[in-house]
């Protein structure tokens, strides 16, 4: 049996992880008889949005770590716990959280910042080969932190977002919602998930459910 280690990003698309990404990401992970433990970073996050209409809450704080706890019913731990030697493999779902709170990649692009415990331990599973999953925006993340291997990476078919992880030295590759793009040799997988918002529920599962399966398989 697998032990993977998921890594999130608060709660909710907008500023943490994408719930339903999340959410299927440990539905694929127990389908396929895996084990997994949730961690996410304990730090406050960028900012908080009202995801009725979309603003942002002036004044509002949240903290990632908490707001992780909601969609992992309180079974999680600091991201400072986490350490690659304990698991198979590595897989982080999307939402804006990881390109805010775990990133700076939606405010600067390929010049982005990263969370310095966040590229830690990516490169730490890198280094060690185990393999890395990484849904919707995610892949951003993977090429910020080991884009000098370049790995072969997708979030879609969106060219201005692939061009800034090519300028990282990743290698983009479209793809669809329902598919996931495998690099066997750096042992990374993504699949582009909600990158496209009109992405049908069913698609996403399948894109994720594809993802966690190669993941295993490479563990």
């Amino acid at each position: 049996m697998k032990n993977v280690a998921v890594i999130l990003s608060g709660c909710g698309y907008l500023d943490g992880a994408e719930i339903r990404e999340s959410v299927l990401t440990l539905l694929a992970l127990d389908s396929e008889g895996a084990q997994y433990k949730i961690f996410a970073p304990n730090k406050t996050q960028y900012h908080v949005v009202d995801h009725l209409k979309g603003d942002e809450v002036t004044g509002a704080t949240r903290n990632v770590l908490e707001e992780s706890a909601r969609i992992a019913r309180g079974k999680i731990e600091d991201l400072v716990n986490l350490n690659e030697n304990d698991f198979d493999a590595l897989v982080i779902p999307g939402g804006l959280g990881v390109a805010k709170n775990m990133c700076s990649f939606l405010f600067h692009g390929s010049g982005a910042s990263v969370d310095e415990q966040v590229v830690t331990r990516i490169r730490d599973f890198k280094a060690a080969g185990k393999p890395i999953g990484a849904v919707c925006i995610a892949p951003a993340l993977v090429a910020l932190s080991i884009g000098d291997d370049h790995p072969t990476l997708t979030i879609g078919n969106e060219e201005g977002i692939a061009g800034e992880l090519e300028k990282l030295g990743a290698k983009h590759e479209v793809c669809a919602t329902s598919e996931c793009v495998v690099d066997e040799s750096n042992k990374v997988v993504s699949t582009p998930a909600y990158m496209d918002d009109d992405a049908s529920l069913a698609d996403v599962f399948s894109g994720i459910s594809k993802l966690v399966g190669h993941v295993i398989r490479l563990a």
